[in-house]
């Protein structure tokens, strides 16, 4: 697809989760972050057959932990991270559906604590690499 058919999007913006049952959160697009990531409480593991799968809470509000979505998604891989303090850490991958702009696409995910970042989840270059361009001067382009 040439830059010219490619829709522009802000360096923030609300996007839908609907694998997760999230219909709208807000994510910050970062073009610097190889992979994105959300924040996720109470994590437990547990196995299916030979399949690892994880269960989850978001509270896709920032600032607000009284509306709480508990998800359940399957472990599609470990990475460790470095995150913008400079430490690493060893995270489980989730692969779920996006949608913004009413396209819909698979992305991975990271889960982590994010309690102390501005955003509830962050969205990396791969999420949406060839798929957008983005403007940093612009803000909740889509209107989702």
């Amino acid at each position: 697809m040439s830059e010219k058919k490619k829709l522009i999007i802000g360096w923030r913006e609300w996007v839908k989760l609907p694998d997760l049952e999230i219909n709208k959160i807000k994510v910050k697009v970062d073009t610097g972050a190889r992979t994105s990531s959300i924040h996720a409480d109470n994590l437990k593991f547990y196995h299916r057959g030979d399949k690892e799968f994880v269960k989850f809470d978001i509270c896709p509000e920032q600032k607000n932990n009284k509306k709480v979505i508990s998800c359940h998604a399957q472990v599609v891989d470990y990475r460790r991270v470095k995150s913008s303090n400079g430490q690493t850490e060893k995270r489980p991958v989730i692969s779920t559906s996006i949608e913004l702009f009413d396209k819909k696409w698979n992305i991975e995910i990271t889960l982590t604590n994010r309690d102390e970042m501005g955003f509830r989840m962050l969205l990396g270059r791969t999420s949406f690499q060839g798929k957008f361009i983005v403007d940093v001067s612009k803000s909740f382009v889509s209107k989702s």
